[in-house]
């Protein structure tokens, strides 16, 4: 039976939607346990995150022309979006790497822009869905394998764009999803 009340969309949870940690930080495993050893990204533009989770495969055919098999030859699982937090640090590790932003605010932010690779890391996203329900996506080991180009005009705000590839983790599986009816 199709139930309208199960149609939802994401929306960012406003205390902090997107985080990242060492790939050795304590994973949540539902969508209260409360996050250790992440940093808080901020505000992502109102693109919001796609998921990109696609699996290509190859025919094999008989002597004739039949299918006979189906053979799956790649599986990827990507999340794209864009950071708007210019100013948060932690923000331009995730773009840059931990090792080329330094500094504070307060005291100045160094930039060294390299082509050092860059890190695994741990992420976690937090949305809101239809009726206050949560959803968690728990990525364990990530890695930054894209980046967009960085626009500065007085008419958009400063934006990181990334895509993180999503990797096996030592159970063979590249993400976890965790949903949970309001309280």
């Amino acid at each position: 039976m199709s139930t309208v009340s199960n149609v939802s969309a994401g929306q960012p949870n406003v205390g902090g939607a997107v985080y990242m940690g060492a790939t050795s930080a304590t994973l949540p495993e539902n969508v209260t346990d409360a996050l250790t050893g992440f940093s808080e990204l901020g505000y992502c533009s109102e693109d919001g995150l796609t998921n990109e989770n696609s699996r290509e495969s190859e025919t094999i055919k008989a002597w004739g022309g039949d299918i006979v098999l189906d053979i799956q030859t790649e599986k990827t699982d990507t999340f794209s979006l864009t950071l708007i937090e210019a100013l948060n640090l932690d923000v331009l590790k995730a773009y840059y790497g931990d090792g080329n932003v330094s500094g504070t605010l307060a005291g100045g932010i160094t930039v060294t822009v390299n082509s050092d690779e860059l890190t695994e890391k741990a992420w976690v996203i937090d949305m809101i869905m239809r009726n206050g329900a949560l959803k968690r996506i728990v990525i364990p080991c990530g890695k930054v394998t894209a980046t967009e180009e960085i626009t500065y005009t007085d008419s958009e705000t400063v934006g990181y764009g990334i895509t993180i590839t999503a990797f096996p983790d030592s159970a063979g599986n590249t993400h976890y999803e965790y949903i949970k009816a309001a309280s």
